[in-house]
């Protein structure tokens, strides 16, 4: 089984024949950590791509992000300790009063898929609950809201962290339906993701 048939398998969300390549591959004595960079995370950019440019939609990015973690939780336990360091960590949540997870869930998949390190806080997130995840080391809060109701605690929860003195050693990025560019910069997040593949191209640019 060679990476290209996973990576080939991931973009089209094939769970069974990425789970069966990944062992193959581990059997074959391929390294985790080339699996993970050459098939897993190289599908993810992929599915990513292809996204941005309108050839794929939201339900087939999920399936293939699906696939994805199959393959990765198979690799989890050969790359602890031997793993190539994490992009980053990431704690993501949607904001307090929010209950819609299916965008924040994605986002948490595509950024695992390119290699970072995700701390999900779940919905209904307090600010407290962030700034104890960036005092746990998080260097990207990544907070989602899909109401105009629940927005504000955005900003509540970007002025809670500068309150608590970590503004400066974390990078906040905020997204979902209503959120624009303007309203990120008008609570002073450092980037905002109009959609899962641009959230990690972000975090990816805020870390570099």
């Amino acid at each position: 089984m060679d990476l290209k048939t996973i990576f080939e398998n991931v973009i089209e969300g094939a769970v069974p024949s990425v789970e069966a390549g990944v062992k193959e591959a581990l059997a074959a004595g391929i390294g985790a950590d080339v699996i993970l960079q050459d098939a897993l995370i190289a599908a993810m950019d992929e599915v990513g791509r292809r996204y941005e440019e309108g050839d794929i939609f939201v339900p087939e990015m999920l399936i293939s992000a699906r696939a994805m973690q199959a393959g990765l939780s198979l690799l989890k336990p050969h790359l602890v300790g031997g793993m190539s360091k994490p992009a980053g960590k990431v704690a993501i949540g949607t904001v307090k009063g929010d209950l819609h997870d299916i965008g924040k869930n994605l986002v948490a998949m595509m950024l695992e898929g390119a290699g970072f390190e995700i701390l999900d806080l779940g919905v209904d997130v307090t600010p407290q609950a962030f700034v104890d995840a960036a005092h746990e080391g998080a260097q990207i809060i990544g907070m989602s809201a899909l109401l105009t109701t629940t927005m504000s605690n955005m900003g509540v929860t970007v002025k809670a962290l500068q309150e608590a003195g970590l503004r400066d050693k974390v990078k906040v990025i905020i997204g979902g339906a209503p959120v624009t560019q303007e309203f990120a910069t008008q609570i002073g997040a450092d980037g905002f993701a109009a959609d899962a593949s641009s959230a990690t191209r972000i975090a990816r640019e805020l870390l570099g």
